[in-house]
């Protein structure tokens, strides 16, 4: 994982204002047998907006028998946002929840005070071969709200608002884009949008929140001249709009988020996510010491507590 910055524009030369911050290359990690790429946090930018973690999932293709196996695990002080372009996935967790994520749809589990979850193929889905590609993020929740109780919602894909026009079709996940609303509820103001542009197309992005990325899924993007790579978050400068443009002959699929910035530092361990230190080493204590609840559906296995 590496983070490229841009240079900085020079004022009264037109020609030299770049809106892009810095890029961010993501490393490849295992989790639970599977491939991700790590986009976020990295150290020279831990958070956009309040999304504080940002991985994409696949694309992987699973072989006969074989599935995805992220075994139960706990969070606290955070959202979890799972979506899905390919495949689909068991959530269940210890609230009691058991429910299939497909493409399109939306997974929005609030740890809050603490929750244990797993992600696990179906017993159906291991039957024959299978492809798994998505995004799962962290939002960090703001403080008054760390230690609010645990929730899950499962949005449909006819549930998130979809905008089509000239050449670009744009899913409003979390937030308001272009004037369109998710009906999602949130904490804090984030924004992310699923955005699909045909051959050609462009999209404007206006100065609307203190921190905005675009996260490229597959194809290639222009800003301001300059063509990025898939597998690529652009961090866009404060303060300036940008219009980005697909200049190939094939679709481009980006991933837009950001918010304003969250209200004073976090710190991240793991699963965990907190304001306080201290939380995150009594989180911590718990998990070790079995004082989580279990997962219902899901209670033989669990992973264990890193070591530090």
């Amino acid at each position: 994982m590496s983070w490229i910055a841009c240079p900085d524009p020079i004022v009264g030369d037109a020609q030299s204002v770049d809106a892009i911050e810095g890029v961010v290359i993501p490393r490849i990690r295992d989790v639970d047998g599977l491939a991700v790429e790590r986009v976020l946090p990295v150290a020279r930018r831990r958070m956009v907006g309040p999304f504080i973690f940002f991985d994409q999932m696949g694309p992987s293709v699973l072989d006969v028998g074989e599935g995805l196996d992220v075994r139960p695990h706990p969070h606290i002080g955070l959202s979890t946002v799972t979506y899905l372009f390919e495949g689909q996935v068991r959530h269940q967790d210890s609230l009691g929840v058991d429910r299939l994520i497909e493409p399109g749809e939306l997974n929005l589990m609030t740890a809050g005070r603490g929750v244990v979850h797993s992600e696990r193929s179906t017993e159906i889905s291991r039957r024959a071969q299978q492809n798994i590609f998505g995004i799962q993020s962290w939002i960090a929740l703001p403080e008054q709200y760390e230690e609010q109780a645990p929730s899950f919602e499962h949005f449909g894909a006819n549930q998130l608002p979809l905008v089509q026009d000239d050449g670009l079709k744009l899913r409003v996940i979390l937030g308001d884009f272009l004037g369109v609303r998710s009906p999602v509820k949130t904490w804090g103001e984030p924004f992310y949008v699923d955005a699909f542009l045909e051959p050609g197309a462009t999209l404007k992005m206006a100065n609307f929140a203190e921190e905005r990325a675009i996260y490229i899924v597959s194809g290639a993007l222009e800003v301001d001249g300059t063509l990025f790579d898939h597998q690529r978050l652009l961090v866009i400068r404060e303060g300036l709009p940008v219009t980005v443009k697909n200049p190939t002959e094939h679709p481009v699929r980006l991933m837009l988020l950001g918010g304003d910035i969250i209200d004073g530092p976090r710190h991240i361990w793991w699963n965990f996510v907190s304001s306080s230190k201290e939380r995150i080493e009594q989180a911590k204590e718990e998990w070790r010491t079995g004082k989580f609840d279990i997962v219902p559906g899901d209670p033989d296995e669990f992973t264990p507590l890193p070591e530090d």
